[in-house]
């Protein structure tokens, strides 16, 4: 059961179905707004989905506002080092709120209040890092089937990694005599000047190596590169390694995503992280 990823309007881009009960909108039509408001909320309630999740640029804030929903996080500087992205959501079934992961959040909290410095990794010559492509399509599908029960994204499907990959979206990997046994990607919007550090899985046998340090410390590098001003990532809240993982390499919290994801078989919450590369020397209005 896969959820649908649609155009809709004039350029406004959504996720919905029934795996994460929700409508994602992952990228706002400047052309939708303000009208996709009453859209978005018809869908939910015809599909009987129990949430909106939107990531929205500031200048949208206040209407999202008025029509009910609440801020789980804030970027700045996430639309070309300039403007804030506000990711906001509307409950439409109080019970997505019920039974919280009350544990993990205590965790977390506890995480925030200890010292995480960022480590020197040694050198390792038998560990390569390496950006992957259309040959390694197949490996990379197999290794997210084997990690995640389920996952927001097809990304257990080869034909999904091949259409991404085409794309918008980098992948990198760890193998070990040409077998790969850790993989990453970065989804990059090449216009906001942004990239998501996302799908970080490393099979059974070869967890607690920090194979997920290397890969961020290549993905970052690689990114940079480019011209990426804002990294950032949603990180499951219960898996508490990989929070580690980039505040280790100084990503700040940015807000949890109450309820969101559908992951490894259950909806979780999921936990906002981002880090600025080097600041665009501009201000929105001057």
């Amino acid at each position: 059961m896969e959820d649908r990823i649609e155009t809709i309007g004039r350029g406004s881009v959504i996720q919905h179905g029934k795996l994460n009960d929700r409508i994602y909108l992952i990228k706002l039509g400047k052309g939708d707004f303000p009208g996709i408001l009453d859209s978005l909320t018809t869908m939910a309630r015809e599909n009987c989905y129990s949430k909106l999740f939107c990531k929205i640029p500031d200048w949208a804030a206040p209407l999202f506002f008025a029509d009910g929903y609440i801020t789980e996080a804030i970027i700045p500087g996430f639309y070309q080092g300039i403007e804030s992205a506000f990711f906001v959501a509307k409950y439409l079934d109080s019970n997505r709120l019920m039974n919280l992961e009350k544990e993990s959040f205590m965790e977390l909290s506890g995480l925030f209040g200890s010292t995480i410095n960022q480590e020197s990794l040694p050198k390792n010559g038998a560990i390569k890092v390496r950006q992957l492509d259309l040959s390694d399509v197949e490996q990379i599908a197999d290794i997210y089937r084997k990690v995640f029960l389920s996952y927001p994204f097809p990304i257990q499907n080869p034909g999904y990694i091949l259409e991404t990959m085409k794309e918008n979206v980098s992948y990198f990997g760890v193998k070990q005599k040409g077998r790969l046994i850790a993989v990453a990607s970065a989804e990059i919007d090449f216009e906001g000047r942004n990239a998501e550090m996302t799908d970080f899985a490393t099979i059974s046998d070869y967890r607690g190596h920090k194979l997920g340090q290397r890969l961020l410390t290549k993905m970052e590098k690689e990114m940079k590169a480019i011209g990426i001003l804002t990294l950032y990532t949603i990180a499951r809240l219960q898996s508490i390694p990989m929070n580690k993982v980039f505040l280790k390499h100084q990503y700040q919290y940015a807000g949890t995503l109450v309820r969101n994801t559908n992951i490894s078989g259950s909806i979780e919450s999921m936990n906002v992280y981002y880090k600025q590369i080097y600041y665009a020397n501009r201000t929105k209005f001057g």
